[in-house]
Parts: structure tokens; C-alpha cells; sequence
């Protein structure tokens, strides 16, 4: 397919996003070494998840004044609930089930939207509100990938008040400085950050396992805690305070969406196999052994993850929390940097300069923009806010919602694309929706300390989404129109009589549609009555395969004349390949079937392009305040001319309008 460019920007023969390949099959991986992409995987997507041990067993008993208590039913409570909501929504939801739903490749709950919108359903109501949520549930991961790195490195310095409380007036300066490090390393890529990470990840796993495997060697009654019978019998004897905490205890899972999302960063094999071998058993014994040192000393609840640490190893390990954070968080921003890219290819954001770093795995991409964005909101966050409990507050609502819509889209695919039974929808319903709609329910009493905010990015970020989208709706058909079939343009312009002038020359026309025509090659016509004597039509496809060999680079299409010196070009390039025309344009004159450009000289070339202007009118479609919006984004989109290598003192703009 062809990924339609922004639609104010001159006319451009592909956004740089890849397509789907034309035969249509999976997208072919060039794969390095399958422990290579594991490791990377424990660098890049369970930085988040594992490193929650750092605060949630802390907010669970501290949060409310202490509401939760230190008594055995109650500590074995709190770890049964936070086991098993480990099991339940990462182990079995999202490991062993979700991430069998990928898109290409591609995972995170832009990817379920994508299958949705192939699915067919009975009622296409239906079908609009699954989307809408979908989208809904992309703009909440902004929110969360916005106060997940505030969070994790603010709880990992803050352990200088542990270690070293005479530098605790340096918890947020070193914070700040330690998330500029982490977001200016983005730009080489999750390629390069996972094979520094992945080894300091395997460390840190295999540390927090031994010193909780440590604790509960002199505990074992903990062990008691993996029974779900105590995380039940916690929520019956304690009613209102066992619903608050679980407000808490999903801190423990916050990441699993974007283990989802960034999936298209290594497969689903590594993920799968990291998880099993190594992370939940981690993770399981130090919150095993958190549990047990607070029955041990229930003053411990201050900071249960360092005091479960010898003193001696304090201060290193604050250290290694710190590296291990900036890992948490590049999971939810490498997970953003994919649901950008997926959400310019489904038409919900205009085009954003996207890049990709790895020829091996076509969704390993950096986005300026997302980044530096990003990095402010967090920056804001940390200074506003000043400590990782007082984040707490806003942590959460975001994370939950989104698991609850991830399940309902999974369970639409599930049941039509999968043609799994309605018995098997009905109880995957009952055991993820149950728990998720809890978690979601119990986050809400934070909505007014905090769980507001990433509410408010979700719902704009929301609206700049769907705006966008229907914007798109509305203007391409009347864009469409306006162009006109290419085919029949042609043969208007073979049988004119008087012919039209021909001048000297060779002129380009960059064209994001193959089938219509260049708005800049009609005006040409119908204004200045002239045509080169070479045209060329030149759109381009990007596939999912990081190169593309030059002997099938270029596709020629004389559209049905032979003499008349139109032809349509197709440059096909891969993910990896620079999409520079002018070099396209030298090779394809080269070829033996180049037709009339044979041994065209390159440098003497004119580029035509549209410069589309959309004119706000009073027709319905979308309220005046969303098409002021509309157009607000859409003039901000970046033009073609850089991106493709053109010469820009060979390109001619010429303008047209559209209405909306």
C-alpha cells in the first residue's frame, strides 16, 4: 500500500513510512542472532516493568497515611495481589495471548486498531467505536510515556536518602541531568541502547532476584503469599482500603502495554523468552522478599527495595537503579517512537520525520520530534512534581485504561480474526476485564491528587488524533475529485486539438497517488497551455525490507501512450534506503526500457509540486473550531523537497485549493 503524505504539503510520490510489501506477505526480518535480540529485548522492553519493584511495594503501605497495615494477613495479601496480577495481565494477557495479535510485526494497541479496521462486523457502528478507542487508548500510552521516566529515575536517585541522606538536595538536579543523558542517546537508535543495556538489565534481574531469593531463604512462610486465596481474602476483610491499594499494587505491572508496543523492536520469541527465563522469576522473588522483610521489620516500609540491600551495597545499588531507570524508561519511549509510526500510517497523524536505525528490524525507528517533546513534559514533570511518591499520585489511570482497551480490541480480533469460540471471548472477558476494571475503578480515587494530568494529555492528544483523521476524511475525496484519473488525463491531453505546447525539456512530477494526477501537472496544462517534451510521473513505494536492489528499484508505465512522452515511474526503496529522486531519476535513464528519458541528464531537470491550500468553508463535516485545527496542523507539515534530495532551485510550487 501507499502511505498518503500530508495533504497540505506539496505533492510527494510517498510518505517516508513503509508500506505494506505489494505481494502482501509478512514483512521479511533480517534477523541477528537470537540471544543478540533477547538481550536487546531485556535492554529495551522490560526496563519499565522491571524496575517497578523500586516504588510499589512502597506506595502500597505508605500511600493513605499507611491505610494498609504490616500484619501477616495483610503483607500476604499485598504480594498475593501483586503476584498475581503479574501472572494474570503480563504472564498470560500479554505474553502468552497479546502478543500473538501483531500488525505486521508490529504490537501496541495502534497495532490492534489496524487489525480492527480490516476486520468485518455486523454493524459498522461497532466498528467506529472499537477504532475510536483504540486511538483513545494510543493517546493514554503519551500520558504514561510522559510520567514513567519522571518516576522511575526520580525513585531510583531518591535512594540517596537511603544511602547517603547528606545528598538529598541533589535528587532532582541529577534526575534532570541524568534524563537529558537518556533522551539525547535516542537518536542512535534501540538497536545500539539495547546492546548497552540488555547486559546491565541481565545484572540487575539477576541481583534483585538473589538478594529477594536472599530474604525469603530465612522467611519461607512468604511463599504462603503465592496462593491467590490470601489476595482474596485481603479484598474481603478489608473492604475500601484492600480497593484503594489496589491503585498501588498495579504499579507492579505499569510497562506491560509498552512490552506490547515494542515488540516490532525485537519479535515476540525474544520477549517470550526473556519473560520466562528471567524477568517474572526476578521479579516474583524480590517482591517475595520485600513482603517478608516488612514482616521482619515493618519499618522497612519506608523504603522496603534498598533496606531488603546489606548496607555495604546500598549506595552501589543506587547507582545501578539509577542505569537500571534510564532503561525503564527507553521502553515507553522506544514504544512511543513505534505508536507515532504507526498512528502517521494509519492516517490519525500527518507526516513526522520518522527514522529507522536498524537494517535488521523494519520497527526500530527514532522520531525527533516525539523525543524532544517527550523530554520536556518529563523535565516539567520532575520539577513540578519533586518526588516519585508525589508522582504516584498521577500514575496509574492511564496504565489501567489502556490495559482495559487493549483486552476489549483483542477480544474483537480474537473472536473474528482468530475464529476463536464465543465460550473462550466470554471467559477471557470474565478473568481480564474483572481485574483490569478494578484497577482502572481503583486509580480513579486519584484522579483529583494527580490522575488528572495524564487524563488531560490523553483526551488532547485524543483530539488532535481524530481531528486530524477526519480532516483527512473530508479533504482527500474532494482532493481526489479535484485531480482526476491520470489515465484519462493523459488521453485528453494526446487528443487535443490544437495540440498542446510542447517545450524543451524534461519536468518531474511528484505524485503521493499513482492513480490521479499531479494537481501541479494539470495546472501546467489548463494554465500555462505548455508540457515538456519528456514528463515524468514519478511515485514512490517504501517497502518493509531494508533495501531494495537497484535492478528492481525502478517500474516504468507509458500509461497507454507510447509517443507522447508521459511516463509514470515507480521507485520503490526500502525502509533503510535514502529516497533521493535525483539519483532514482540517474538510474532509471540508464535502464534499456527508460523510453524517451534514456540518457536524460539529470541536472537539467525541473521538479514540479503542488503547494495544496485547504480553504475552511461553512459545509458540514466538523465543527469550525476542529477545522481551525485541522488547518493549524496540516500547515506545519514538513515539505517533501528536503526529504526526497531535490534541488530546491529546480522546483517549481505551483498552488491550488481544496475546501473542507
Amino acid at each position: 500500500m501507499r502511505i498518503e503524505p500530508a495533504k497540505s504539503a506539496p505533492d510527494s510520490p510517498a510518505s517516508p513510512e513503509p508500506g505494506g510489501a505489494p505481494d502482501g506477505n509478512r514483512p521479511r526480518r533480517i534477523r541477528p542472532g537470537t540471544a543478540a535480540l533477547t538481550l536487546g529485548a531485556l535492554g529495551v522492553v522490560f526496563g519499565d516493568i522491571g524496575t517497578s519493584p523500586l516504588y510499589a511495594i512502597q506506595t502500597v503501605f505508605t500511600a493513605d497515611n499507611g491505610a494498609v497495615g504490616t500484619t501477616p494477613d495483610q503483607v500476604y495479601g499485598v504480594i498475593s495481589l501483586v503476584f498475581w496480577a503479574i501472572t494474570l495481565i503480563v504472564s498470560v494477557k500479554y505474553v502468552t495471548f497479546i502478543l500473538r495479535a501483531d500488525n505486521g510485526g508490529e504490537g501496541g494497541i495502534m497495532a490492534l486498531t489496524a487489525l480492527v479496521q480490516k476486520l468485518s462486523f455486523k454493524s459498522v457502528r461497532t466498528k467506529v467505536i472499537l477504532v475510536a478507542l483504540g486511538i483513545f487508548g494510543a493517546s493514554l500510552f503519551y500520558g504514561d510515556g510522559m510520567i514513567t521516566p519522571a518516576i522511575s529515575v526520580l525513585s531510583a536517585v531518591e535512594g540517596l536518602k537511603v544511602s547517603a541522606p547528606g545528598l538529598s538536595d541533589f535528587v532532582v538536579p541529577v534526575t534532570i541531568a541524568v534524563l537529558v543523558l537518556l533522551f539525547a542517546i535516542q537518536r542512535y537508535g534501540t538497536n545500539l541502547v539495547g546492546n548497552l543495556f540488555g547486559p546491565i538489565m541481565t545484572v540487575w534481574f539477576v541481583i534483585i532476584g538473589a538478594a529477594g531469593a536472599f530474604e525469603v531463604a530465612s522467611h519461607p512462610a512468604i511463599f504462603k503469599a503465592l496462593s491467590p486465596v490470601y489476595g482474596l481474602q485481603f479484598i474481603v476483610d478489608h473492604g475500601m482500603i484492600a480497593f484503594v491499594a489496589l491503585a498501588s499494587v498495579v504499579l507492579a505491572v505499569t510497562g506491560a502495554e509498552a512490552l506490547y508496543a515494542d515488540m516490532g523492536h525485537f519479535g515476540r520469541a525474544p520477549i517470550h523468552r526473556a519473560w520466562f527465563f528471567l524477568v517474572f522469576p526476578a521479579l516474583t522473588l524480590n517482591y517475595l522478599g520485600q513482603g517478608s522483610l516488612i514482616l521482619r521489620s515493618p519499618s522497612a516500609i519506608a523504603n522496603p527495595f534498598f533496606l531488603l540491600m546489606p548496607g555495604w551495597a546500598q549506595f552501589p545499588m543506587v547507582i545501578l537503579a539509577t542505569v537500571a531507570t534510564v532503561i525503564a524508561s527507553q521502553a515507553v519511549i522506544s514504544g512511543a517512537f513505534s505508536v507515532t509510526r504507526q498512528a502517521v500510517q494509519l492516517g490519525v497523524l500527518p507526516h513526522l520525520t520518522i527514522r529507522h536505525t536498524s537494517e535488521h528490524e523494519v520497527g526500530q525507528v527514532y522520531a525527533p520530534m516525539i523525543n524532544w517533546g517527550l523530554f520536556g513534559a518529563v523535565v516539567a514533570l520532575v520539577l513540578g512534581f519533586g518526588s516519585s511518591a508525589a508522582l504516584a499520585s498521577a500514575y496509574g489511570v492511564a496504565v489501567t485504561a489502556t490495559f482495559v482497551l487493549n483486552t476489549v480490541l483483542f477480544l474483537a480480533v480474537a473472536r473474528i480474526m482468530m475464529g476463536k469460540p464465543v465460550w473462550m471471548i466470554v471467559l477471557g472477558a470474565v478473568v481480564f476485564l474483572t481485574s483490569e476494571i478494578a484497577f482502572f475503578a481503583a486509580n480513579l480515587t486519584k484522579v483529583t491528587h494527580g490522575g488528572w494530568l495524564p487524563l488531560l494529555v490523553a483526551f488532547s492528544v485524543f483530539t488532535i488524533l481524530i481531528t486530524w483523521q477526519r480532516g483527512r476524511q473530508i479533504v482527500t475525496p474532494n482532493r481526489t475529485a479535484l485531480e482526476g484519473p491520470l489515465r484519462a488525463f493523459v488521453d485528453e491531453v494526446d487528443a487535443m486539438d490544437p495540440p498542446v505546447h510542447r517545450v524543451d525539456g524534461t519536468a518531474v512530477f511528484l505524485n503521493a497517488n499513482a492513480e490521479t494526477t499531479p494537481l501541479a501537472l494539470r495546472a501546467n496544462v489548463e494554465h500555462n497551455h505548455t508540457l515538456h517534451k519528456n514528463v515524468v510521473i514519478l511515485s514512490a513505494v517504501v517497502e518493509r525490507v531494508p533495501h531494495v536492489p537497484e535492478a528492481e528499484r525502478c517500474v516504468f508505465d507509458d500509461l497507454g501512450h507510447n509517443d507522447d512522452g508521459i511516463t509514470h515511474l515507480t521507485a520503490r526503496f526500502g525502509f533503510m534506503d535514502e529516497p533521493n529522486i535525483p539519483q532514482v531519476l540517474r538510474l532509471a535513464s540508464q535502464l534499456p526500457d527508460a523510453g524517451q528519458i534514456h540518457g536524460l541528464q539529470v541536472d537539467e531537470v525541473s521538479y514540479f509540486l503542488s503547494r495544496m491550500t485547504i480553504i475552511r468553508t461553512d459545509e458540514p463535516g466538523m465543527r469550525r473550531w476542529r477545522k481551525k485545527l485541522f488547518l493549524t496542523i496540516a500547515n506545519n507539515t514538513s515539505s517533501p523537497v528536503t526529504y526526497f534530495g531535490l534541488p530546491s532551485d529546480r522546483c517549481v510550487i505551483m498552488g491550488a485549493q481544496v475546501s473542507m
